[in-house]
């Protein structure tokens, strides 16, 4: 069978009761299919959503720095060239590019360089081995998807922190570069969907799919839920 990690840090603070419940479903599923469950340590995965949110902002502040409505993106007329240039971007850019824009442009400006995009730059290195060391010992790692279940659309608009907290479960894969797959799980209290997070080494998607296929297996089927993102 098939050996599956289960990381400590994970078990985060304010993790919803049914997403854990079901996370240990999970476990118990995987179990009666012959896998075998290991605890591993990710230590620095509390560092993943900070460091994130410093690497991802620099790289779109960098990478949007062309669209300026003269060779690139929108163009709004104006007769002052500087105004052309600022309604451009700002017509052109939604809320939440426009904040990372300008939380990119920040940390890579002179003297926060190295105070913030360095010091992310080499914790995601560190969040990278943590995995690369777990794979010595198991074939994949299982976690919840999210920490708690969907809210509705628009409701967490007015609170990017909440609303970035919310990747804090699959944003230390994405920064160590890894494959993972979030396999639809079951149903809360609510009717509202779960999903568990399946991790695999480079290159190790056909691992994912399998154990993926075994989850589905077990959990079996289970009606569609409610129309929850309908404001009522």
């Amino acid at each position: 069978g098939k050996r599956i990690g289960i990381p400590g840090e994970y078990k985060i603070k304010g993790l919803d009761a049914d997403i854990e419940k079901n996370w240990e479903d999970g476990i118990s599923w995987l179990k009666s299919e012959g896998a075998e469950i290991i605890d591993i340590s990710l230590p620095h995965t509390k560092y993943a959503l900070p460091a994130y949110y410093i690497i991802a902002p620099a790289e779109a502040s960098s990478n949007l720095a062309r669209y300026d409505g003269v060779r690139y993106g929108e163009r709004v007329h104006r007769k002052d060239l500087d105004e052309m240039y600022s309604d451009s971007r700002s017509d052109g850019f939604g809320e939440e590019v426009r904040r990372r824009i300008l939380m990119g442009t920040y940390v890579l400006s002179a003297g926060y360089y190295d105070a913030y995009y360095l010091k992310a730059q080499k914790t995601r290195k560190l969040i990278s081995n943590d995995f690369d060391n777990a794979f010595n010992t198991v074939d994949a790692i299982m976690t919840p998807t999210t920490p708690t279940t969907a809210f509705n659309i628009g409701k967490k608009f007015d609170d990017p922190v909440t609303m970035y907290l919310n990747d804090m479960l699959t944003v230390p894969v994405n920064m160590a570069g890894l494959p993972a797959i979030s396999i639809p799980s079951g149903l809360d209290k609510d009717g509202l969907p779960m999903g568990l997070q399946l991790i695999g080494k480079r290159f190790g998607e056909d691992d994912l799919f399998s154990i993926g296929s075994v989850i589905e297996d077990c959990r079996g089927t289970f009606p569609n839920p409610a129309q929850w993102w309908i404001e009522k």
